[in-house]
């Protein structure tokens, strides 16, 4: 397994990292024990890296995070371990976004209380206010490592243009956005402006919300979730036709002999040393999938192959609704 660099000057961590909202229920129920296992087994494999939220769950991902660690103490110097903030709400429950030195501070600081851990290794502002200078969320993103209470900082779901305006004030060591073989727009400037700027690309949802898997959700399953259950790639017509397209994606992962995650995950390493996928799961065996792809080597033939039959724009209906779209930037 060959490291990847988190930023410019950052430590080496594992190629995959774990992405830790599915230790809330977001993808359905699941208990601290779940939770346990997957990071039981994370030290297991040498998956180093953990990517959590103080939204998922309202908390509950960090506070199982740092009940493991009460458990385990010697496991938290094994993991780099990001968090972010930035999404909060009003009284009435209506969302904003908060990019403000005080409110990233005091939501660290709650972060770091329920891991039980005094910095964390990456945090990022998880929704830009758009109406305060990106240069000025940077600055107060800056603050908190000469605070000692993150070591490097990061922005989720940005533009390429942003990205460069705002490490233009401090180094900007990962963005974190949605790509996978269903999800390529980061290909138009965002991979490159990584690479360019030694800017780890943290990638979510890699195996596409269980499309490229051996075992995607079923109807059933997905008319339980509420995000799921109206997102448009999930919604007929769009569900046949992506799950009848993805069968010739698991076809090819089963002729190769590999899991068809691994070989999502896989794919996504080749394209770029930048890349660092956190697919997220509730199960271990989905989650030893996954790990395939850490030491899964393609040649060119076997990328070929893998365009062939998900050629870039496969994918039927948007990523996001209208309201999920609210805070992700569009560039492309």
């Amino acid at each position: 397994m060959k490291l990847r660099q988190m930023g410019r000057d950052g430590p080496q961590i594992s190629p995959m990292g774990v992405g830790a909202m599915s230790f809330s229920e977001f993808y359905g129920p699941t208990t601290d024990a779940a939770s346990y296992a997957i990071l039981d087994t994370a030290i297991e494999l040498g998956v180093t890296h953990i990517d959590t939220s103080n939204v998922y769950g309202a908390g509950r991902s960090e506070t199982a995070i740092g009940a493991y660690f009460a458990a385990n103490p010697a496991a938290r110097d094994g993991f780099h371990i990001a968090t972010k903030a930035g999404i909060t709400r009003t009284p009435e429950g209506e969302r904003f976004f908060d990019n403000s030195a005080d409110h990233l501070e005091a939501e660290l600081d709650k972060s770091l209380s329920r891991m039980g851990i005094d910095h964390v290794d990456l945090f990022y502002v998880h929704r830009r206010d758009a109406s305060m200078p990106i240069e000025d969320a940077t600055e107060n993103l800056a603050r908190l490592v000469k605070s000692g209470k993150t070591r490097a900082i990061g922005f989720s779901e940005i533009a390429p243009s942003n990205l460069r305006r705002a490490s233009a004030v401090h180094h900007i060591a990962a963005v974190q956005s949605e790509y996978s073989l269903a999800t390529r727009s980061p290909e138009l400037g965002l991979v490159q402006a990584c690479a360019e700027l030694g800017t780890a690309l943290v990638a979510f949802s890699p195996v596409s919300r269980s499309f490229l898997t051996d075992n995607p959700l079923t109807p059933a399953a997905i008319s339980d979730l509420a995000f799921l259950s109206g997102n448009p790639r999930f919604q007929e017509p769009n569900l046949s036709a992506n799950m009848r397209i993805t069968d010739g994606f698991r076809k090819l992962a089963a002729d190769m002999g590999t899991p068809t995650a691994g070989l999502a995950i896989a794919w996504l390493l080749h394209q770029g040393k930048q890349i660092i996928p956190i697919p997220g799961t509730r199960s271990v065996t989905h989650f030893r999938e996954l790990a395939t792809g850490m030491n899964l080597s393609l040649s060119s033939d076997d990328l070929a192959a893998i365009d062939k039959v998900l050629p870039v724009g496969w994918a039927h209906g948007d990523r996001y609704t209208a309201d999920q779209w609210i805070g992700p930037e569009r560039y492309c």
